[in-house]
């Protein structure tokens, strides 16, 4: 899930070349974008095809490198990610794991949160045209050793709709909304502040 929640930054990565509807639904989008913050809901979808449960909250974006997962149900936590590392705070646990960001987010769409490198590098890309009245684009990694096998995104009016499949049979979704783009954001959210009392883990 880790992994998972940076590929879910996709569409905050470096714009894309124009080809398509869908294409150029996330181009406009992203054309110009410095800041973003979005309320989400995360839903998800085990090997036995069973809903473990809705998760929602606020997403904030800073480029390049900067974001924050702010989770609020069903209980709180908070992955941020500062430019140099990312922190996943567990507040009922007291404890935070550490990451390097270079490597936590090598191999995932978010990486061109913090790269110029296009997304074709990575993944090939495929136009699946309207479903459910929205353009759906398809991007399938390019490296074998991916935890994805395909994302799915599209545009539904002011709404940004997201599915992530990956190699251990779990479904994840998400669905952007109150989209605000280039608003000011306080910097201080993006950093996180150490507690005495609480356990640091370092993570991958």
């Amino acid at each position: 899930m880790f992994r998972l929640l940076f590929a879910a930054c996709l569409f905050l990565s470096q714009s894309l070349a124009m080809a398509g509807a869908g294409r150029q639904a996330l181009d406009d989008f992203l054309d110009g974008l410095t800041t973003l913050q979005a309320k989400f809901e995360q839903s998800a979808l085990d090997t036995e095809n069973a809903n473990t449960g809705l998760m929602h909250g606020l997403f904030l974006l800073q480029r390049p490198g900067k974001f924050r997962w702010d989770y609020v149900a069903p209980r709180k936590q908070v992955i941020l990610a500062d430019g140099r590392d990312v922190w996943i705070i567990e507040e009922e646990l007291k404890q935070v794991t550490q990451h390097y960001q270079r490597w936590a987010l090598k191999g995932t769409p978010a990486a061109f949160l913090t790269t110029e490198q296009s997304v074709d590098k990575d993944f090939e890309i495929i136009e699946l045209g309207e479903r459910l009245g929205m353009q759906w684009l398809e991007l399938i990694p390019r490296d074998p050793e991916s935890d994805l096998l395909r994302v799915l995104l599209a545009f539904v009016g002011p709404e940004l709709h997201m599915e992530l499949n990956d190699k251990f049979g779990q479904i994840s979704r998400f669905r952007f909304f109150d989209i605000q783009r280039n608003v000011p954001i306080d910097q201080a959210l993006f950093v996180y502040e150490g507690k005495d009392d609480w356990d640091v883990l370092q993570g991958d």
